[in-house]
């Protein structure tokens, strides 16, 4: 595994401080909205992260951890325009818990996958992508984010009642 450069704690920091306000949203707001500051927040170091992802090439090329980004950068757009024009009526405010729930899971699976290549130092957890280790993370994160997009809808339609 490469050395991390500044360019890459900047991004792991900003990463691990964008995740936390993220969850910090969805545990004081049910959803994450740039009208409350903490959904703000998430927005800005999540726009700051996916960018700072897009600079980062220590892995041989455009890759996997670039799609993410490109797909965080298209889930954030489309959250702040649901949520700022309603688009589509009244099912704007559930595309937007979509949008901005799925970059959460954009942020956890490049990071999961970067914590269990790089430590513990000198002998890192996992050494392949293919590592059933790291295919079980996927995997509980993404029941994590349908269960939490359920909830979510949920929330919302009593919120509408």
């Amino acid at each position: 595994m490469p050395e991390m450069t500044m360019l890459g704690w900047f991004h792991t920091v900003s990463g691990v401080a964008a995740v936390l306000c993220g969850f910090y949203a969805l545990y004081t707001d049910k959803v994450i909205a740039v009208e409350k500051a903490s959904g703000r927040l998430y927005t800005y170091l999540t726009l700051l992260v996916a960018g700072s992802a897009l600079a980062i090439y220590n892995q041989g090329g455009f890759g996997v951890g670039h799609i993410l980004a490109v797909l965080t950068l298209i889930a954030l757009a489309s959250g702040v325009s649901m949520e700022k024009t309603k688009l589509f009526g009244s099912s704007s405010k559930y595309l937007q818990a979509l949008a901005y729930t799925s970059t959460l899971l954009f942020h956890m699976i490049p990071a999961i996958t970067d914590f269990l290549r790089r430590l513990p130092v000198g002998d890192p957890f996992i050494d392949s992508f293919e590592d059933p280790l790291l295919l079980n993370f996927y995997i509980a994160f993404l029941l994590i984010f349908v269960a939490g997009i359920i909830a979510q809808m949920c929330w919302l339609k009593r919120q509408a009642n």
